[in-house]
């Protein structure tokens, strides 16, 4: 693409460059559209990244928090760019485009280098502290009922056409964001899933990426070693729907779907007249009436604009009726009916890592959970606490050089509703594990919970205390080996993770299959019935 042509999706300050008639004198260009630029370069790519710059590209230098791409100016040319953007005057023998703010023009000039892949694709949003990837995995699921193309992009991974591909953040960079979406529409998909963290929303990742549907599951306390506090944490949240949905150029028909069940969506929902709302309250364009709950799943109805359908499910927890909802209201504004909404729905097994079951034949409820913020921790706790009058062992950590705030109070949720909690270590990062526990205890002391010894878990079974193991495999072997019949263990944090960051490493590390390892040693036990029987004889 020439130079010229890409940037009439931008408006630079001021572009600069060498001239073919003034013996290679500089000169500027003032800023008017459209700008005509002598020579006229082709751009063969775009790259944020100096050191993957290839001939005839241009460089993009952005400001991080710890490096600034105008450092690498140099690096850049030096590979081959043939033009740069920068937020600052160049003295270079390249083209130099001035810009306020590089991360914006980023993003625009990737959706410009690409065709505008978004505008010619069926996309919705999913944003909120918890509950995105699920949402996500469940309209996947609708949308294939319905026999759609679909390209997934979050947490777990990017999909789409038999094809996964690992992502290094929930939401990628734009450049990346938008050159995924051109590969998708080349290969044939038509509707695109995508999840939009805070932090991409605030630095701009998801700019010229324009939505047919925005989804707010819930604010709850996270992230705020980034933003700083609640409130900017929010705002950051907000933009997806008051400038993203609002302001592009899908806005007469996009349509924000709203979780009114959280307090911030029902303040949410009263700015924004023309979303749908879903709870637990009938006052909602959508909400259900459980009908069955029980370790094994839900059985319920779902009412909307266009009816009523039944459902069954094996997820369980109103947390999980929430994004059940948020996905079933996705949809109806798809235009998709009923049956295949409820089809979708039933579809789904489990949510990779998201209180996903460990089966085995030892009589113990395992479930592995993503829950790494207060706010989930306790959701899932209180969903399992509803359902058993037997013991909970939860397995937790906080990750390191992360929002050290929600140590504390994650110590004291899980003190306040589990039998026993064994602190552990998620992804310590540079941080000292015994630190970050530490902190932890601070919150399960609160409470009143005692220290537990597991040698004496025999002579005192129903004693509740807390254990600290920080090798988080032992910790888990632990939490199992302690374990009586019936019993429920949670392993919370990592979820789907398979992986463990310690320090500048990363090592192979999967709770689901450290689970099952520690439940194969397990001797298999009589089953209840079985004593029953025996007694009956």
């Amino acid at each position: 693409m020439k130079l010229s042509k890409l940037l009439e999706s931008i408006i630079p300050r001021q572009v600069r460059g060498i001239s073919l008639y003034s013996d290679h004198e500089s000169i500027s260009v003032p800023c008017t559209l459209p700008i005509c630029l002598n020579p006229d370069p082709e751009i063969s790519s775009l790259h944020f990244n100096s050191r993957e710059v290839q001939p005839g590209g241009l460089f993009i230098a952005i400001p991080g928090f710890k490096f600034d791409g105008h450092e690498y100016i140099d690096s850049a040319i030096s590979q081959g760019a043939t033009a740069v953007i920068s937020q600052k005057p160049l003295a270079k023998t390249v083209w130099n485009i001035e810009v306020e703010n590089s991360r914006k023009a980023l993003a625009i000039l990737s959706s410009q280098f690409y065709g505008n892949p978004s505008g010619k694709l069926k996309i919705v949003a999913i944003t909120g502290t918890n509950g995105k990837t699920t949402t996500a995995f469940l309209i996947e699921k609708i949308l294939l009922q319905a026999g759609l193309s679909v390209g997934v992009i979050g947490t777990l991974n990017c999909r789409y056409g038999g094809k996964v591909f690992d992502l290094s953040m929930t939401t990628p960079e734009s450049l990346d964001l938008h050159r995924i979406l051109a590969d998708m529409l080349a290969d044939g998909v038509t509707h695109v899933v995508m999840e939009a963290s805070s932090h991409a929303i605030f630095l701009n990742r998801i700019d010229a990426c324009w939505m047919d549907v925005a989804v707010f599951t819930n604010l709850t306390q996270d992230h705020l070693d980034f933003h700083g506090n609640m409130e900017d944490y929010w705002q950051s949240k907000k933009k997806l729907f008051t400038e993203h949905l609002a302001k592009g150029p899908k806005k007469n028909k996009a349509i924000a779907v709203i979780n009114c069940d959280d307090p911030i969506g029902k303040r949410l929902f009263k700015e924004l007249p023309s979303a749908l709302s879903v709870g637990f309250d009938d006052s909602c364009h959508l909400w259900p009436e459980i009908i069955r709950e029980d370790q094994t799943g839900m059985e319920g109805v779902i009412s909307t604009p266009e009816g009523m359908f039944k459902f069954e499910t094996p997820l369980i927890g109103q947390y999980n009726v929430e994004n059940m909802l948020c996905a079933a209201g996705a949809c109806l504004t798809l235009g998709l009916p009923l049956n295949i909404i409820r089809s979708g729905i039933e579809s789904v097994e489990f949510i990779p890592g998201r209180l996903q079951s460990i089966p085995n034949s030892v009589d113990r409820f395992v479930f592995v959970d993503f829950a790494h913020t207060p706010d989930a921790l306790e959701n899932v706790l209180r969903t399992l606490r509803n359902l058993t009058t037997d013991r909970i062992i939860c397995v937790f950590g906080c990750g390191g050089d992360r929002d050290r705030e929600k140590r504390s109070l994650m110590g004291q949720i899980a003190a306040s509703l589990a039998n026993i909690c064994i602190i552990t270590s998620d992804n310590p990062r540079f941080e000292d594990p015994m630190d970050i526990i530490r902190k932890i205890l601070e919150g399960v002391r609160k409470q009143g919970l005692p220290p537990y010894n597991p040698d004496d878990a025999i002579k005192s079974p129903s004693a509740r205390g807390y254990v600290v193991e920080p090798d988080r495999s032992k910790a888990i072997d632990l939490a199992i080996r302690i374990s009586r019949h019936w019993d429920m263990i949670l392993i919370a944090g990592k979820g789907h993770e398979t992986y463990q960051v310690i320090g500048d490493q990363t090592f192979p590390f999967d709770d689901r299959q450290i689970a099952q390892k520690a439940l194969e040693l397990l001797e298999k036990p009589i089953h209840r019935e079985h004593h029953w029987k025996k007694k009956l004889i």
